[in-house]
């Protein structure tokens, strides 16, 4: 008597084996980070950046900007026209720092640019500059004695540079997947000779 049987893979081996590995590359550790980070900064520098385009001297010596605006009216003497400039320039690079943010979670949206890792540059500018107006406005607080606002532009700078380390340390997406591959395709080709001495026998 002949038995043909085709000896199939468990159905919940495979389908438990795609589920883990889109879920170690679809949200990686970076991108919820960036996000949280996102949410954050792109609301309050924001604000904080229009209030300083309309009212540029008045939200100078504001909390968020008033260690910056100490500083550079006591060691650099500017006139009030120096001043609005000086605060428009700051404006401006808050707004960049929002720019990219908002860049960074439009190709977070995409699954295919999220997996592969693509939207780490984006974010990489953003902490790149944010980090440096957040450190120069720290030192600058500590030079005028705004304790504050020296603890804001602390954790604000903390903030970025955790994000910094995650992106330095985390692995590459592309190779993570070719290792989550590489079981499944050990196993179907185990099952495949299985399947053919059964039907031969």
């Amino acid at each position: 008597m002949r038995v043909t049987s085709v000896a199939t893979p468990p159905p919940s081996a495979g389908g438990r084996n795609e589920r883990e590995a889109d879920m170690s590359t679809n949200w990686r550790i970076s991108s919820f980070s960036g996000a949280l980070l996102a949410a954050y900064f792109i609301p309050a520098w924001s604000i904080i950046a229009f209030n300083m385009v309309m009212s540029p001297i008045h939200a100078f010596f504001e909390r968020p900007n008033v260690s910056i605006a100490f500083f550079i009216s006591d060691h650099l003497h500017l006139a009030s026209g120096g001043m609005v400039r000086a605060a428009w320039l700051l404006a401006l690079g808050r707004l960049t720092v929002v720019a990219f943010f908002a860049i960074f979670l439009v190709l977070l949206s995409r699954p295919k640019i999220r997996k592969s890792g693509g939207a780490n540059e984006a974010l990489s500018i953003a902490l790149g500059i944010g980090s440096v107006i957040s450190f120069a406005a720290m030192l600058m607080a500590a030079q005028v004695g705004e304790v504050a606002a020296r603890q804001m532009h602390a954790t604000e700078l903390l903030m970025m540079l955790g994000t910094v380390i995650v992106l330095l340390i985390e692995r590459p997406a592309a190779p993570q997947a070719e290792e989550n591959a590489k079981p499944q395709a050990n196993e179907n080709a185990q099952s495949a000779p299985k399947s053919l001495a059964l039907e031969q026998s």
